[in-house]
């Protein structure tokens, strides 16, 4: 028998005179009865199986607090083994407090004869009547309203007292121990009296009294700061819980807070745009008149769960969004400016780990990348740990002018107009529009949340959807301790994975290699040759590595240097020879090569 159809039975058992109708049964309440009232009045069940209320049951009359099937049960002295749901091993939220003899349960009782008609209107203006004060307890010192927190021994230890038309006037009476926040539940006997079932959290007492007229069950704390103190374990029992917020941007923070600790169960409502700062329940109620009762029920399904995944919607709006970002312009100047590279890996996406030998030029195969693509607008991130910002700078204007760094310090020195000076000239122009886009980075200090930082700062400078960020190197990242470098490298590793996929960024990031047969760097390319970190194999969507056709250790002529690159590993290509890269020689860059 499935759980709903097991709950209705269990009602329809221990209940005489039934009315059964499609949402709901109503039957003579048990709890009149037992009180000796001379007319019994009628108990109502919710049994619809898409409520969230299924199984809860009320007095019309209020004989007895509402609740759901467990609470019927210990109300009736049903064993609770025949109620569907129950867990006997359950172990019940018992709070470490030693209760003292004395109380102010009198006190709270003589307030209660002192409600007067003045204040009865008072309530009215939101349609709570004197059945709700009652049941609550709520009473009137003759200028405050009284409410007691009664706590889990069933005594009344503090009473909040509040002036009926400034909330804001208020002061705690009572025993000032329970003037804490971790004792601001007001009517918290109701906590347990909805195991199983849904239950709402309002701020402010006033808010769960308009709820209570409509016959839900709740608690209230005074203010939004209380729900810090709220101890997710007291609701462990319950399946649904609705926080209730005034409508303020602080509240609405402390909701969240309090909905993150408790779990998916939590759900928030959420106040239309366009209202006033505080709006509230009671408000609403005010408002509404007659139709607050649908005006709440149309905000219950539209409360959203407190979920760790994006809803099915968004989730699909999102993909159809990246989708059309990978079709634009910006997805596809992400590309080296190789054009045997783009054709192999579909231009620079992901994380790409470049390994080479010493001196092979992988520095300078990175920075041409990486300053052609800002000078296509693409904003990069350049973090250096081996060569320094001036450096790079050099052989990017050495690069663009086509002169020696010799020579551009010699054209800077003597400042003439010909025709070199005019080429370079254009070359610091281009230059310096390039640094938009281009930062370098050598702070020894960097850690993934500076480096986030540095994303969200260039993408909202460059309003660009994508960042491409250059890593040298890998073994150079900042470590706490050098020591520990291989474990820093993969926890690096991790957070890079991350900024990937939630920032779209793309890497390339340069890497050592670890020494093959005979102490050297001839052996054929393969991923195992990556040094410090096995992580690499898992992490990266490319492994690539730059394989010289010439001894580095060894003083060949600069003209004659030529490098195969190689992808030995990657998510979505074929690995194999992706090109020849011949030495630009003296202009520090890469030419890529036909043959």
């Amino acid at each position: 028998m499935e759980q709903s159809e097991a709950v209705s039975f269990f009602y329809l058992k221990h209940l005489q005179n039934i009315h059964e109708e499609k949402t709901h049964l109503s039957a003579d309440c048990p709890f009149c009865k037992k009180q000796g009232r001379e007319y019994a009045g009628r108990l109502v069940v919710y049994l619809n199986k898409t409520s969230f209320f299924y199984g809860y049951f009320r007095c019309l009359n209020r004989c007895v607090p509402s609740g759901f099937s467990l609470w019927f049960a210990r109300l009736m002295g049903i064993d609770l083994d025949d109620v569907p749901g129950y867990d006997p091993d359950r172990e019940s939220f018992l709070p470490k407090i030693d209760y003292p003899i004395v109380n102010i349960n009198n006190e709270i009782n003589l307030y209660q004869d002192r409600i007067s008609e003045e204040v009865l209107a008072w309530f009215q203006k939101s349609g709570v009547g004197h059945d709700v004060l009652v049941e609550l307890k709520i009473g009137y010192n003759g200028r405050y309203l009284v409410y007691p927190y009664v706590q889990e021994d069933g005594n009344c230890y503090a009473a909040r007292c509040v002036f009926p038309e400034r909330k804001e006037d208020f002061f705690w009476h009572g025993d000032e121990h329970f003037f804490t926040d971790q004792h601001h539940i007001f009517n918290l006997q109701d906590i347990q009296r909805c195991e199983n079932g849904a239950l709402f959290i309002c701020q402010g007492e006033e808010n769960l009294l308009a709820l209570k007229q409509l016959g839900f069950p709740g608690v209230a704390v005074p203010d939004c700061h209380s729900l810090e103190a709220v101890d997710p374990d007291r609701v462990a029992f319950v399946h649904t819980v609705f926080i209730v917020m005034e409508n303020n941007a602080e509240a609405e923070a402390a909701a969240r807070a309090l909905a993150s600790r408790v779990g998916y169960k939590a759900r928030l409502f959420r106040w239309p745009a366009g209202l006033l700062r505080n709006y509230n329940l009671w408000q609403l109620a005010s408002d509404k008149g007659k139709d607050f009762k649908a005006t709440v029920l149309s905000m219950v399904q539209a409360s959203s769960a407190f979920s760790p995944f994006a809803s099915p919607k968004r989730e699909y709006g999102s993909f159809l969004a990246q989708l059309a970002l990978e079709s634009g312009s910006a997805y596809g100047a992400l590309r080296s400016g190789f054009p045997k590279f783009d054709q192999a890996l579909e231009g620079v996406h992901g994380i790409n780990v470049i390994g080479g030998a010493p001196k092979t030029g992988k520095s300078c195969f990175a920075i041409q990348i990486a300053t052609d693509m800002a000078r296509r607008k693409v904003p990069v991130l350049y973090y250096d740990f081996e060569n320094g910002r001036q450096k790079i700078y050099q052989r990017t204007l050495s690069r663009l002018s086509r002169m020696t760094i010799g020579a551009i310090k010699g054209a800077s020195k003597d400042g003439v107009a010909t025709a070199v000076g005019q080429q370079l000239e254009r070359a610091r122009h281009d230059f310096q529009d390039m640094l938009v886009s281009f930062r370098v980075v050598n702070d020894r200090k960097l850690n993934p949340e500076i480096m986030r930082r540095h994303i969200d700062f260039i993408r909202h400078e460059t309003r660009s959807e994508y960042t491409v960020v250059v890593i040298d190197s890998l073994h150079k990242l900042p470590f706490k301790d050098f020591t520990e470098q291989r474990t820093g490298i993969d926890a690096w590793l991790r957070q890079l994975e991350a900024i990937r996929d939630e920032l779209h960024v793309s890497f390339l990031i340069i890497s050592e290699l670890s020494r093959g047969s005979n102490d050297g760097y001839t052996d054929t390319p393969h991923m195992g040759m990556f040094k410090g970190s096995g992580d690499i194999e898992y992490s990266a969507d490319n492994a690539l590595i730059l394989f010289p056709e010439w001894d580095p250790l060894d003083s060949a002529i600069q003209q004659q240097r030529r490098n195969k690159l190689w992808l030995v590993a990657s998510r979505e290509h074929t690995p194999g020879l992706v090109g020849r890269y011949g030495l630009d020689y003296p202009y520090w860059g890469f030419v890529e090569l036909d043959e």
